[in-house]
């Protein structure tokens, strides 16, 4: 099934209020929440999208990352993970049947991961990062691959940065006391990001838009054993999923009093949700090819794979998934 026909499914399914959407049975999936951020999916619970499907969401902890999401999803602790796309896709080549359900979240001229430094930096643009200390949520993910391209985008060596893991809430901390030269906030921490940039003194020196287009930044992630097992409430869950990122788009201000009450619901701090700008997600919540063979092309370039090893439809999710 192409694209084009499962977004014109998708657009009659929400014309139709989605009545009638339901799984045939009753499904129990697990996932480890985000700090300072709510999936898609999380917020498709809080706004009701799943009653009456037989589908439940269950938090059962944190994730520091996206790949200890996908650890957790290998293991069978959870049957959902969430991970940037070179992250997914590094887990595929390493054995993992995943299947890419859905993208977790965008980049665009709204939403983005930005890199920031302490405004008397003398630090001004990407060619002065290398050698230089960046703070980042993990590795293997999202702003390592974002680092590197940047990199190799002025002609320098793709490990020249030293990256050193932080959690996103003591990224703006470690910045302001000189541990590292640099903190990037993800396009999934536009909460940290906002509280830092309203307390002043930092400088934006890039974004990941500046490197990688506008792009989906991740997926949300589903094993296709799961899948094939449970094809109806796959296939609901990808569809309310959906649905949550076009109302978040639709109704930014109701969207942030959600998140407000769901991280005060989990003891984080609930002020921050004031500071979220949206997924950065296109309409209809539905990935384009490039979203995933951006990076298998540069994980070609890196030669962890082989051309023509790997291709999108591999590992994007359709309703006919379950058959494949």
């Amino acid at each position: 099934m192409t694209f084009h026909s499962r977004k014109l499914l998708l657009s009659a399914a929400f014309l139709l209020g989605f009545a009638g959407a339901a799984s045939a049975e009753d499904v129990n999936l697990r996932y480890l929440a985000s700090q300072g951020g709510l999936t898609a999916h999380e917020l498709a619970a809080e706004l009701g999208y799943f009653e009456g499907t037989g589908i439940t969401i269950e938090n059962v902890g944190y994730a520091a990352g996206g790949p200890a999401s996908l650890i957790a999803l290998a293991s069978g602790d959870v049957e959902i993970g969430s991970a940037a796309t070179s992250a997914v896709l590094n887990a595929i080549i390493s054995g993992n049947d995943f299947v890419a359900a859905y993208p977790s979240n965008g980049i665009n001229d709204e939403v983005q991961s930005i890199f920031y430094v302490l405004e008397d930096s003398p630090i001004k643009d990407i060619k002065d990062i290398a050698g230089k200390s960046i703070a980042v949520n993990t590795l293997g993910a999202h702003l390592d691959y974002t680092i590197r391209e940047a990199l190799h985008s002025v002609g320098l060596p793709t490990d020249g940065a030293n990256q050193v893991v932080v959690p996103g809430p003591q990224l703006e901390q470690v910045l302001r006391s000189g541990q590292v030269d640099i903190s990037a906030f993800g396009y999934w921490q536009t909460t940290f990001e906002g509280a830092a940039r309203k307390t002043g003194g930092l400088r934006a020196i890039f974004d990941d838009t500046d490197v990688l287009g506008e792009i989906a930044g991740g997926f949300v992630v589903l094993s296709r054993d799961f899948v094939k097992a449970h094809p109806e409430a796959a296939k609901t869950f990808v569809e309310q999923s959906a649905r949550a990122l076009d109302y978040a788009r639709e109704h930014p201000e109701e969207t942030r009093q959600v998140f407000a009450k769901a991280l005060k619901e989990r003891g984080e701090n609930p002020d921050i949700a004031q500071y979220f700008r949206g997924y950065g997600v296109r309409a209809g919540g539905l990935p384009v090819e490039r979203d995933v063979q951006f990076w298998i092309d540069v994980l070609v370039r890196e030669g962890k794979l082989k051309e023509g090893q790997l291709a999108a439809k591999d590992v994007l999710y359709s309703p006919d998934t379950a058959t494949n």
